[in-house]
């Protein structure tokens, strides 16, 4: 099969589908990879490197297209993507259908099969594609809310960690999955002052005892996240429904409730987001304000961190890519999880999740 990685073209994003690396593997197990010029750019891997690994280069994301049996990438196809998409065709990457029916009737009506990377399971009931990059964002969302924090950005002037005699910024975190564990884990290394909300009692206990006293675990229902939030200097949006949309935590009015610039930071906003007045920003102007609150949506939060978020994703989509590789769609029947990936197939939304939420 001819693999293509084409250069990743929404903002600021830096990421790349195969590093050196796995397009070396995928060479290895008898296919052939082809690579936009300068996709590999952001991770300071130039198109010498991918040649060295046995890649052809090409001169741009249209001859990816239009070679590839499979196409690798990171983030969804943008408009000017999609339309290059055909039949026959294997996409392989990000998608976020579910706050996105554009997007979703764009692939529906290229025929291209598209497998998401954030809905592929594991026998433990896990997202594996997933998550790499939610553990990524999920620290990051505590380096943007000191960022957005800061005076100068806009926010209440509060250090996260504090000083001596001087209380540390209270950070709500809701959602005790991988991103709200990771963004915990971040803000108690800050010396932050945390919650935690879930609605998993099982997982509440996990958290209970993983963080041993330094964050304080709470069930989640509206009343006790309005308590919550009252005193908070950041809350950070960390829910997840797989394939479907967030479900709105924070709503307009419950803003009413909170510090002046305060920070909210949702980074379930690829889900639709899980605060009322979210809506996807951008690296490049990555806040705005409303009612008095600073709200951070960056929809690509690891392309910020190219390097690392790289080589994580392709440490874990490697073996899935190479089995629609070696054995094309039928690999997702050979592989319950790997079906479950299947988002787009044939002009038609097969992931339920996905197709209830687009109510299509």
């Amino acid at each position: 099969m001819l693999v293509g990685v084409p250069k990743e073209i929404k903002t600021h994003e830096y990421r790349v589908g195969l590093t050196p690396e796995a397009a070396r593997e995928y060479i290895n197990a008898g296919h052939q990879v082809i690579v936009e010029t300068g996709a590999g750019l952001g991770i300071s891997k130039d198109d010498d490197v991918y040649r060295a690994a046995g890649a052809e280069i090409a001169t741009d994301a249209a001859e990816v297209f239009a070679k590839s049996d499979m196409v690798v990438k990171v983030k969804e196809p943008q408009p000017s993507e999609w339309v290059q998409l055909r039949e026959s065709q294997i996409l392989f990457t990000y998608l976020h259908l579910a706050p996105d029916p554009d997007q979703a009737r764009g692939l529906m009506e290229s025929g291209v099969t598209a497998v998401a990377y954030e809905t592929v399971t594991d026998r433990n009931g896990g997202l594996p594609l997933l998550a790499p990059m939610s553990e990524v964002a999920g620290r990051l969302s505590i380096e943007a809310a000191g960022m957005a924090l800061r005076a100068n950005n806009g926010g209440r002037g509060t250090l996260m960690g504090g000083v001596p005699g001087v209380l540390p910024a209270k950070v709500v975190v809701l959602g005790g999955g991988v991103v709200g564990t990771q963004a915990a884990r971040m803000a108690v290394g800050l010396g932050a002052n945390v919650e935690i909300f879930d609605r998993s009692l099982p997982r509440i206990r996990e958290l209970d005892e993983m963080f041993q006293g330094r964050v304080s675990t709470r069930y989640s229902t509206s009343s006790t996240i309005e308590q919550a939030i009252t005193d908070a200097d950041v809350v950070v949006g960390a829910v997840l429904i797989p394939g479907a949309s967030a479900p709105h935590l924070v709503t307009r009015e419950m803003l009413g409730l909170m510090k002046n610039r305060a920070v909210l930071v949702d980074v379930a906003i690829d889900q639709g987001g899980c605060f009322e007045m979210s809506k996807p920003t951008t690296h490049e102007e990555p806040t705005y304000e409303v009612d008095g609150i600073i709200h951070y949506c960056v929809a690509n939060m690891p392309g910020a961190v190219p390097l690392t978020s790289s080589y994580a994703l392709n440490n874990a989509t490697l073996p899935f890519g190479l089995a629609l590789a070696n054995k094309g769609v039928a690999a997702c029947e050979d592989d319950t999880h790997l079906a479950l990936g299947l988002n787009v197939h044939k002009g038609k939304i097969v992931n339920d999740a996905v197709a209830e939420s687009l109510g299509f």
